[in-house]
C-alpha cells in the first residue's frame, strides 16, 4: 500500500501475538506493541505470570525494533469483568470471563487507547479469526469516528450499516478458531481490528516463531484458563471473595440428601460432585439458589443432564441487526455451540420481541449451563452470542412426565366401569 499505516498490536508475551506483530512489521506497517495488565499480581502470591509475560512481550518488541508500552486495566477489569463474574456465580450461573474480557477490556478500553491515545489507524490481536474486510482494503477508506453518544437510535444504526458492516468469520485453523471468544465485541471495534493470523494454522505460526528466533516464548506452556485463578483450587479461590453458603446435595431421582457443599456457586452443571462418604461418582444436574440445594445424579450421562432448548438474554449480533431472514420470519436455521471447540450443533432460532432468542437444538446436549454464552454460526460466519438465562426441561423431566401421563391414563382405564352386557 502507498502509505505506511500505524497499527497497535496487543502483546501477551505468547507465540500468537508475537507472530502477529512480526507479520505486521513484515507487511510494512508501523507497529507499536502494547501489553495489557488486567489483574494485580501482587495479590496473587506469585501464582500469576503477568510480570514474566510482560518481560517476554518487551523482548519481542525489542527484537522487532518497535515501540513498547504497558497499560493497566486492573480497575476496569475488576468493575466490568470480575465483579460481573462474582454476581453471576451468586445467581447460580457459570459465567465466561474470557468473552467478557474481550468485550469490555480488549475491544473497548484497549481499542480506544490504541486509536485515541496512541493515534493508531487500527489495532491487531493474535486471535485465530478473520473479518469480511481485507486488512489492506479497509485503510483505503476514510476513517469516521464512532458516535460519541451512549445510545444510538435506529436511524443512526441504519446510517452505520450503510457505511459498511464488517462480519466475523472463523479462521483457517478450525481447531484453534477463536471467534467463540470474540462473539460479543462491537461492530465499531471489529471494523478497526486486524487479525494477522486469520489464514494460518497454529503449527505454521510456531514455525514462523522458530524461524524468527522467538525461542524464549516457544518454550512457554500455552495459556489455558484464567490468569487470576492460576493453578489454585477453584472452590478455594471463589470462597476468598464470596461468603460460604452451605447447602445439601440432593438426589434428583428420589430426593435423598447425599451430603453437603460450601456454596452452589462453587459448582457447575455436569461436573463431578465431591460428596464425602460416597464411593460412586455423582454429577451436578441442577441448582436451586432459593434453597441452596444442588441436585445430583448417579451417572455422567444421566438424562437430567441433557436438554435441547434454552433462552438467552438480548442477543448481541456482530452485524448490529439480526440476519434479514430472522428479522422477517422470526425463525432461522443455523449452528450452535456454548463451549469453545465443541462440535457445532444444528439449531432453530426464534427471535423474541425483546431481542432475546429461543434456541431449539437438533439433539439434546449435555450440561447446557446458564451464564455461558450461546454462540451462533452460519456458513463459517460467527453471527454473535447471547447469555443463556433459561433452560428448557431436561430429558429426565420429560421422561418422568411421559411416565406419569401413562400411569394416569392406565389408572383411568382401570376406573372406567364396563358397560352392562
Amino acid at each position: 500500500m502507498g502509505v505506511i499505516r500505524h497499527v497497535v498490536c496487543a502483546m501477551s508475551g505468547g507465540v500468537d501475538s508475537s507472530v502477529a506483530a512480526l507479520l505486521l512489521r513484515k507487511r510494512g506497517y508501523s507497529v507499536t506493541g502494547v501489553f495489557m495488565k488486567n489483574w494485580d499480581s501482587l495479590d496473587e502470591r506469585g501464582v500469576c505470570t503477568t510480570e514474566k509475560d510482560c518481560e517476554d512481550a518487551y523482548r519481542v518488541c525489542q527484537f522487532l525494533d518497535i515501540p513498547f508500552h504497558q497499560v493497566s486495566y486492573v480497575k476496569e477489569y475488576w468493575h466490568e469483568v470480575f465483579s460481573n463474574l462474582l454476581a453471576e456465580y451468586e445467581k447460580g450461573r457459570t459465567p465466561n470471563p474470557d468473552i467478557l474480557c474481550n468485550k469490555h477490556i480488549k475491544f473497548n478500553h484497549f481499542h480506544k487507547y490504541a486509536l485515541s491515545t496512541l493515534g493508531a489507524d487500527a489495532m491487531a490481536t493474535g486471535h485465530y479469526a478473520r473479518t469480511s474486510q481485507e486488512d489492506e482494503e479497509v485503510f483505503q477508506q476514510s476513517h469516521r469516528a464512532p458516535p460519541t453518544t451512549l445510545f444510538r437510535d435506529r436511524f443512526e444504526i441504519r446510517n452505520l450499516k450503510l457505511y459498511h458492516t464488517v462480519r466475523l468469520f472463523q479462521g483457517a485453523d478450525l481447531l484453534k478458531d477463536q471467534t467463540f471468544f470474540l462473539s460479543q465485541i462491537s461492530q465499531d471495534a471489529l471494523r478497526q481490528t486486524m487479525f494477522p493470523l486469520s489464514g494460518l494454522t497454529k503449527e505454521f505460526v510456531k514455525k514462523i516463531a522458530t524461524e524468527a528466533g522467538f525461542h524464549h516464548i516457544l518454550k512457554k506452556k500455552e495459556s489455558m484458563g484464567i490468569c487470576f485463578i492460576g493453578e489454585r483450587n477453584f472452590e478455594k479461590f471463589l470462597l476468598e471473595y464470596l461468603e460460604p453458603k452451605p447447602g445439601n446435595f440432593v438426589s434428583i431421582e428420589d430426593g435423598t440428601v447425599m451430603g453437603t457443599h460450601k456454596g452452589w456457586f462453587t459448582l457447575t452443571l455436569g461436573q463431578r460432585a465431591r460428596i464425602g462418604g460416597q464411593r460412586n461418582a455423582w454429577f451436578v444436574v441442577d441448582k436451586d439458589v432459593s434453597t441452596g440445594n444442588v441436585f445430583v445424579a448417579p451417572t455422567t450421562n444421566h438424562p437430567a443432564l441433557f436438554r435441547d432448548t434454552m433462552r438467552t438474554d438480548r442477543f448481541h449480533w456482530i452485524a448490529v441487526d439480526p440476519p434479514p431472514d430472522l428479522a422477517r420470519t422470526q425463525m432461522m436455521e443455523c449452528y450452535f455451540r456454548f463451549i469453545h471447540q465443541m462440535p457445532l450443533t444444528p439449531c432453530t432460532v426464534t427471535l423474541n420481541m425483546d431481542g432475546s432468542v429461543w434456541i431449539s437444538l437438533s439433539q439434546p446436549l449435555r450440561a447446557l449451563t446458564p451464564g455461558q454464552f450461546a454462540v451462533l454460526y452460519r456458513g463459517g460466519e460467527c453471527l454473535g452470542s447471547g447469555k443463556i438465562i433459561q433452560l428448557g426441561p431436561s430429558a429426565y423431566t420429560l421422561q418422568q412426565g411421559r411416565e406419569q401421563g401413562t400411569a394416569v391414563a392406565q389408572h383411568k382405564e382401570q376406573q372406567t366401569p364396563e358397560p352392562p352386557s
